[in-house]
């Protein structure tokens, strides 16, 4: 790299960072911290448990945010001492560190955006395969194992509470709730129809098949939010719990499904080992899903996320290309990466940037 591009690239830097510090004020967050700190230490601090979670996890956020722009202020400085030593033995310490600031500063630029109502809130994350049996069954698996693949990148709890096996492969349904600092902020981008084109593995003539799969993602909203669930409102079914061979979920004898009669919104859950538990967890996820709605009613804030019908052509977000070339192409942003195997292990944040930044009109 030549002295004039890594100029070129300090200066972006330092523009980027200097709007960043006029955004987060490192003073106030300082005093933020330690006021939450100060409240963790006060003796009856763990006998409200909810209260508690909530204040270390905003704890938690807030020096993460405070941290993480340190960090980058400090590898700013050293670049710019690389660049006054400046010397061909440098070129490969310093292309990796301009790579390294590239990739945390734009992670930060995005997290910085997300300050909506729910953006903090962990992510029900919903799959639902399309039309095609087998074929939508098994792509419906794949996308399962990506986004596990991306909790576990991203250091995100991934806990699965319902999973319906497929016919004969992949599966039918499956709702997990992914945990961690902005889990809804960064995985709304991930609502909508996913395509996937390939020789399909169950085609004995080797044909291509092109599948459909329905990501719908919801903020779970405190479990104490005023949402009445009339009894008369809902039908409560019990089944035997399912699973990939244990793989998934713990084996129960008392799987809970809940239908709201109303809007016809349908929760499961398995995971828990006694049904009392199942129940509740999806009572939480329903009142989630219908203070949700509620919302999108009265104040028309945030998009429908009920909607699972746009399970076919022409409605995909995303489409997955593994035959006659490798490619996997965002429609709303162009976004683009040729690499498919490392996509379905698990990279997407650059699809995730991307839409997050086109959302926000940045750059």
């Amino acid at each position: 790299m030549e002295k004039y591009e890594v100029s070129r690239k300090i200066t972006d830097f330092s523009t980027r960072i200097n709007e960043l510090k006029n955004v987060v004020n490192l003073d106030n967050l300082k005093k933020e911290i330690q006021e939450l700190e100060a409240k963790t230490f006060a003796p009856n601090f763990y006998n409200d448990q909810d209260n508690a979670q909530k204040v270390i996890r905003e704890l938690n956020s807030k020096k993460s945010r405070h941290d993480d722009l340190v960090d980058l202020i400090k590898l700013l400085e050293e670049l710019e001492l690389y660049f006054e030593m400046y010397d061909w033995s440098l070129v490969s310490e310093i292309v990796e560190l301009i790579e390294r600031i590239e990739t945390d500063l734009s992670k930060y630029e995005v997290d910085t955006l997300l300050s909506g109502e729910y953006d903090d809130s962990d992510a029900i994350l919903e799959i639902h395969p399309g039309a095609g049996g087998t074929e939508s069954q098994d792509w419906a698996e794949m996308l399962f194992r990506m986004y596990k693949r991306y909790a576990e990148r991203n250091n995100f709890e991934f806990e699965v509470l319902d999973y319906q096996d497929g016919d004969e492969a992949g599966l039918k349904s499956a709702t997990i709730i992914v945990r961690g600092n902005k889990a809804y902020g960064y995985l709304k981008s991930e609502h909508g129809v996913h395509r996937l084109i390939r020789i399909s593995p169950f085609d004995s003539n080797k044909r291509r098949h092109t599948s459909f799969v329905a990501i719908t993602v919801t903020p779970q909203i405190d479990k104490n939010i005023n949402i009445e669930i009339k009894p008369e409102d809902v039908r409560i079914d019990t089944y035997r719990a399912s699973g990939a061979g244990g793989q998934h979920v713990n084996k129960t004898d008392s799987a809970i499904r809940i239908t709201h009669l109303k809007t016809k919104i349908v929760v499961t859950c398995q995971n828990e080992r006694s049904q009392i538990q199942n129940r509740e967890r999806a009572f939480e996820i329903l009142k989630s899903k219908l203070y949700q709605l509620e919302l999108e009613e009265k104040e028309k804030k945030i998009k429908s996320i009920t909607n699972t019908s746009l399970n076919s052509f022409g409605s995909q977000i995303r489409t997955y290309t593994f035959h006659p070339y490798s490619l996997v192409k965002d429609s709303r942003t162009n976004y683009e990466v040729g690499n498919v195997d490392s996509v379905m292990d698990g990279e997407i944040d650059g699809f995730i940037n991307a839409y997050l930044k086109s959302e926000y009109n940045v750059r």
